[in-house]
């Protein structure tokens, strides 16, 4: 089962500098439109099982997109490759929009 994370936990670890992963996983253009932080992965949902190098195992993880289906299924994916501290942000960027920032514009 999938463990998520809400907007507010987010906010409040992206506030206070946590250290963990944000990791986006929308197309290019998707990521061209808008973003939650400067400081995140991108690696598009299709390029997840080539890329799982790059994911630091030990670190916790919030994998996020659109509106948190996509995300869910990395999510799984991440955790059939033994990666234990992964959460899907709940609702992806579209909640965020609605609960942080409603001018950002989503495509």
């Amino acid at each position: 089962m999938v463990k998520e994370k809400s907007i507010s936990e987010l906010k409040s670890r992206l506030e206070n500098q946590d250290d963990f992963i944000l990791l986006d996983i929308r197309t290019e253009n998707e990521v061209l439109v808008s973003k939650i932080t400067e400081d995140f992965i991108h690696i598009p949902m299709h390029e997840i099982p080539s890329k799982l190098s790059k994911i630091n195992k030990n670190k916790e993880i919030i994998v996020y997109c659109k509106s948190g289906v996509r995300s869910a299924k990395v999510c799984e994916y991440l955790m059939q490759n033994n990666y234990s501290k992964v959460y899907n942000l709940k609702g992806g960027i579209i909640a965020w929009a609605k609960e942080v920032d409603p001018n950002m514009f989503i495509m």
